[in-house]
């Protein structure tokens, strides 16, 4: 992969937080407020203190974003 290059996101996999900031090309602090904010669902196991990002959340946030262009 070269360097800038996102990876391509797979609705059926799931991502830890550092997976899903640099699919998306956003800080862990981004996507923190992403989660906080409900655009993203996550899970996490019991008993396990890691959270899983899936991919089909990801890709459901980014069909319902839209694109603004700066004037």
């Amino acid at each position: 992969m070269s360097h800038g290059t996102k990876p391509a996101i797979n609705p059926n996999a799931v991502y830890s937080r550092q997976e899903a900031a640099a699919a998306l090309g956003i800080s862990l602090s981004t996507l923190k407020k992403l989660i906080d904010a409900g655009y993203l669902r996550i899970s996490r196991p019991a008993g396990v203190r890691r959270i899983f990002i899936q991919g089909s959340s990801i890709l459901e946030m980014l069909e319902q974003t839209t694109v603004e262009r700066q004037a």
